[in-house]
């Protein structure tokens, strides 16, 4: 008997990159219906101020031009919710679907015009008169707060978590070490820009809405209920996702509106858009002032640390709420013991556009933060970044280690993990003793060239719950149908591989179905790190029950014991190697409509993955600029079902790390002007300030909370590139502490370089 082939574990081609190489995407642009209105957004050219009053009249008379919504319009639909960490505090912040009294920042949306085609749309929004009484903008998260309204402040709350006794921790210090830090404010910007298609069938009373991305059943429930209309009657439809990043597919503003359009018009309406738009209007996110503060011993463990932050989460609350200050609060921490902890982060708002999460959320910030810390702790006791390191990693024996913090509703329990393993594995891969002295010898000769390394600690496999379904075809073909989306990561093909393994078939006759309310029911979607874990797990029980259905019923066919079978490349055989057998097509056709089984995984603690970064940099003191010679990352991923695609997940989360450490910001000036609204301004990496990468996957410490050992892999690329970015150009300088402020621009180093005489 041939053994069957197994797929997990192995780096098979990816299953959804066929159509995509051969220009058959269907992007949220591509997707159109006869007749459809377009929608274009009139958006606040000033960041704060009271709305006086909308003439729309000019705009009315242009042909082609349908309809004009103001405020009045859609008076009657409630702010957008929140979708996780929705503190009760925070809901009079939250965001309305177009301005109310008050406009809050440079491109909030404030009316919207429909028209025949989408020029057309855009000259008439230009012919919308507003009237907008200019009040004075909040452009500082630190400092005082300023009003939101006539009752309330602009810091809707306090995150505050703690454990242990701080106090009497530094009361009994050796040392204290003390610093300021801040993290600026950039955000992913994907190559598709955001985009929504309504269409409402009224013979069917279904409204759909195409281009949903990263959580369609959540959408589809609040965007159904805020028009309302019954979930049952609604149904969002994902296609191909040009990127996703953590900040594409929330509700936004404009989803809500071209839904209540086509509700309302009875026509299908289309919004995409532009780029100009997407700078000044999607989810920003990161901007944090840290000033943190570390106890330690003579010999520089960590006895406690105190930290106050201000988080910028700009004009309004959206769906994230307080997620991404909780985070950071909660993983501040990471691989290191601390006996005693406090942290405050105050949430303000400030007149900028509105944040949400953005890859590796509240961990890339605290990451810098932290890792800041521990080499700022290695100046203070005279040894080496590395060292520092060894003396405050929580051990092996200590998993599952408890943090006694929470967040995103569950408790942090790191569940595996050999951190002094990962390091050394990570440094050996490195060269780092060789590393070293080159960079010495570098030095001595006059180049300015450096080495920094950095720890981190992810989460992910965020529960509570996923459930697919699996079905084999009339034809043989299995269906996979999940309730999970596709930004990218490689869903198709991981969920297949999985399935496959457990009916024992080919991973290239899997068709896995993703982002479409109207096959399944319910959906987490895709984000925090949880598809793998959850969904993962969710169909691989829903296989191996479909497996022993399989072998009951054809163990009736073939008259012999379900026992006695196995099925091998899509075909049931006998375990002896005798008597006849059957192909999964024939039971089908023999029994149709019956191979089908839905199971549910389930799961109240997230997973722990973690990695070590490091990086070697050298500074060009003429022009401030930083190129990246070395580049190592080592991360535990506890089973990786496809490696391929955990490298490229990291690969590219690196990419977008880099760009917040050296170029990505979107400055704003003293009336809350955006500067940063082409990418002219807005300075993303490119193939050259990428370099090449070595990934080191390792599976040292598989979860225990789930069968196959599942870690998520998302934004193990982004979460301490800053952190390392930071230390390799301390080292170079011979300055440590030097960098306190991210991102690390050209004119920011050149500025640094001339204060400290190095230029």
């Amino acid at each position: 008997m041939t053994a069957p082939a197994k797929f997990v574990g192995r780096s098979v081609p990816r299953l959804e990159d066929r159509p995509l190489l051969l220009g058959q995407g269907r992007f949220a642009a591509d997707i159109s219906f006869p007749g459809q209105w377009h929608m274009r957004v009139v958006r606040s050219p000033v960041a704060h101020g009271k709305l006086q009053g909308i003439n729309a009249a000019a705009a009315l008379t242009l042909p082609g031009v349908h309809a004009v919504w103001t405020r009045d319009n859609v008076a009657h639909i409630p702010p957008i919710p929140f979708r996780l960490t929705g503190l009760v505090e925070l809901e009079p912040y939250r965001q309305p679907i177009l301005a109310n009294d008050y406009v809050r920042y440079v491109g909030e949306p404030v009316a919207v015009v429909f028209a025949a085609d989408p020029y057309i749309a855009e000259d008439a929004a230009e012919l919308v008169e507003l009237n907008i009484e200019t009040l004075a903008p909040v452009m500082h998260a630190s400092g005082d707060t300023g009003p939101f309204d006539a009752e309330r402040a602009t810091e809707p709350s306090i995150i505050r978590k703690s454990y242990g006794d701080v106090d009497a921790a530094f009361n009994a210090a050796h040392a204290i070490v003390t610093l300021e830090l801040s993290i600026g404010r950039h955000s992913g910007v994907p190559l598709e820009t955001r985009g929504a298609i309504a269409r409402y069938d009224e013979a069917r009373d279904i409204l759909e809405m195409h281009g949903a991305a990263k959580v369609p059943w959540w959408n589809r429930d609040h965007i159904a209920k805020m028009i309302g209309r019954s979930r049952t009657n609604m149904h969002l439809l994902e296609g191909h996702v040009g990127g996703g990043f953590g900040i594409r597919g929330e509700i936004y503003p404009e989803d809500v509106l071209v839904c209540a359009a086509a509700l309302h018009f009875k026509k299908p309406v289309k919004w995409i858009e532009d780029r100009r738009e997407h700078l000044i209007a999607a989810n920003h996110s990161r901007q944090q002032q840290h000033n943190i503060r570390a106890a330690i011993d003579a010999a520089g463990h960590i006895l406690a640390i105190d930290d106050k932050f201000y988080h910028d989460n700009g004009a309004y609350m959206r769906t994230h709420a307080a997620t991404v200050p909780d985070l950071a609060a909660a993983m501040l921490p990471g691989p290191y013991r601390v006996p005693a902890y406090r942290v405050a982060g105050h949430i303000r708002l400030t007149n900028k556009t509105p944040c949400g999460t953005y890859r590796a959320p509240g961990r890339y910030e605290s990451s810098f933060v932290r890792e800041r810390v521990l080499d700022a702790i290695a100046a203070k006791v005279g040894i080496d970044g590395v060292e520092i390191r060894r003396r405050n990693l929580i051990a092996k024996s200590a998993m599952p280690y408890d943090l006694h913090l929470e967040t995103l509703g569950t408790h942090i329990v790191y569940d595996s993990g050999d951190y002094a393993l990962l390091l050394d594995k990570t440094l050996e891969r490195a060269g780092w003793p060789a590393l070293q002295a080159s960079l010495k010898k570098r030095r001595a000769a006059g180049e300015m060239v450096g080495a920094g390394v950095a720890m981190f600690v992810e989460k992910s496999g965020l529960g509570p719950s996923d459930t697919v379904r699996v079905e084999i075809k009339n034809d043989g073909k299995v269906e996979v149908v999940t309730g999970v989306a596709s930004i990218g990561q490689g869903v198709e093909t991981a969920m297949a591989q999985i399935a496959a393994d457990a009916l024992g078939v080919d991973y290239a006759t899997i068709n896995v179905v993703h982002g479409q309310t109207d096959r399944i029911d319910q959906g987490a979607g895709a984000f925090a790190s949880r598809v793998t874990v959850m969904c993962g797990e969710a169909t691989r029980l829903a296989s191996v029950k479909l497996r022993g259905k399989v072998l009951r019923l054809a163990a009736e066919l073939m008259q012999t014991d379900a026992a006695a079978l196995d099925i091998i490349n899509g075909e049931i055989v006998r375990r002896d190697n005798t008597g006849p057998s059957m192909t999964l097509t024939e039971l089908a056709q023999a029994r149709p409509g019956d191979l089908s089984a839905e199971d549910t995984f389930l799961s109240s603690h997230m997973v722990y993955p973690y990695g070590v970064h490091v990086a070697a940099v050298k500074i060009d003191s003429d022009t401030g600029g930083v190129a990246i010679e070395r580049y190592v990352i080592g991360y535990d991923i506890g089973k990786a079902v496809n490696p391929r695609l955990v490298e490229s997940q990291i690969a590219g989360g690196l990419a977008q790390g880099l760009g917040g450490a050296l170029l990505e910001e979107f400055v704003y000036d003293d009336n809350g002007e955006p500067l940063s609204v082409t990418f002219a301004d807005y300075l993303m990496p490119t193939s050259r300030e990428v370099p090449q990468m070595s990934i080191l996957i390792t599976e040292d410490a598989p979860s225990p909370l789930n069968p196959m050992g599942l870690k998520g892999a998302g934004e193990g690329g982004a979460n301490p590139v800053g952190a390392v970015i930071a230390a390799a150009i301390d080292d170079a300088l011979q300055r440590p502490g030097t960098i306190a402020e991210l991102p690390v621009t050209p004119q920011r180093l050149k500025s640094i370089l001339k204060k400290t005489g190095l230029r």
